[in-house]
């Protein structure tokens, strides 16, 4: 039987000596931080306050900038304080509340990536009956169960790798991460891995095979319409499937990353690679539907800049 310790703080070694760059770090993580926290909530009140815009794909739309206000939070305070320190602990606890705010920002992402590609769906395959199928209970419920069940999913994630006895206390990380953590189990790890794969499978399995299939019927739909459905389509899917190929290739490589040794490749890339789904999903998306979205561009000019009054615009309904 392993020799095993109560470990009290687990070691972050991803980080290295920067001497007085530290500094520069800092800010420009800084920069990120408060450009990604105005971006988000500037989006989040111009949907809110604007009656025009209280419609069902821009309430997805403002659940994925709040998401995306609460991952940030998770990864960035933590990040600027282990930048100024010269030694890279974080207590267990602590630890694990990361592991739970983060895994729970991808979840929720995923699957709300997911119920707006159902509501594309509707609104494109089925757009006399949208607005029966799409009602405001059926929004609260699709929120609901975006918001709700990747909670409960990660939470038993976490507690079964918050029981476990450790040998080492050893993260090769910036930030906390789970697998890491059940490799350094004394003991069998069995449970947890068959619930790893439970919980990839239906957190991100499941809203891609979603997507997949609703994309299938609005390229058909889009072929045999008209010019109009086509139009329709462009303008309102194209932010969605470049925001979800974003976050797909960011998780990707961070699934590889914590599976597979990744010491060939140097450090500098494989922290910014495992960042890159914590930091450009936050930033990339209040830019690319704040553009693509003409509603919401003029009206986020309007709020801005003071201009009185917005052009008109078509709905994306």
């Amino acid at each position: 039987m392993a020799n095993f310790t109560r470990v009290s703080y687990f070691t972050l070694t991803a980080y290295f000596d920067t001497g007085r760059l530290k500094y520069l770090y800092f800010i420009i993580i800084m920069s990120l931080y408060v450009l990604i926290i105005f971006s988000n909530v500037l989006l989040i009140v111009v949907i809110c306050v604007n009656k025009s815009l209280h419609e069902p794909m821009y309430m997805f739309l403002c659940s994925l900038f709040v998401n995306q206000l609460y991952g940030s939070t998770g990864l960035f305070p933590f990040l600027l304080v282990q930048i100024l320190s010269d030694i890279h602990t974080v207590s267990v606890p602590f630890c694990f509340l990361q592991v739970f705010c983060l895994y729970t920002y991808g979840s929720v992402e995923f699957l709300n990536l997911a119920v707006m590609s159902y509501d594309r769906y509707l609104s494109i395959c089925y757009p006399l009956q949208y607005n029966t199928r799409m009602t405001f209970t059926q929004v609260a419920k699709l929120l609901a169960i975006t918001w709700l069940y990747p909670f409960a999913e990660v939470a038993v994630m976490t507690s079964l790798s918050a029981s476990l006895h450790l040998c080492g206390n050893t993260i090769n990380k910036v930030y906390c991460d789970n697998y890491p953590i059940v490799k350094l189990a004394c003991f069998d790890t069995t449970v947890n891995n068959i619930y790893g794969i439970v919980y990839t499978v239906i957190i991100i399995i499941g809203p891609l095979s979603l997507i997949l299939y609703t994309y299938i019927k609005i390229l058909k739909v889009c072929f045999s319409g008209s010019k109009q459905t086509r139009q329709k389509a462009v303008s309102t899917c194209t932010p969605h499937l470049a925001s979800l190929l974003n976050f797909s290739f960011g998780t990707f490589f961070e699934i590889i990353q914590s599976r597979f040794n990744m010491s060939s490749m140097p450090n500098m890339m494989r922290i910014f690679l495992s960042l890159y789904f914590l930091t450009c999903q936050p930033l990339f998306n209040p830019v690319l539907y704040g553009l693509k979205l003409s509603k919401i561009h003029s009206l986020c000019k309007s709020l801005l800049f003071g201009k009185s009054s917005a052009p008109t615009v078509r709905k994306h309904m």
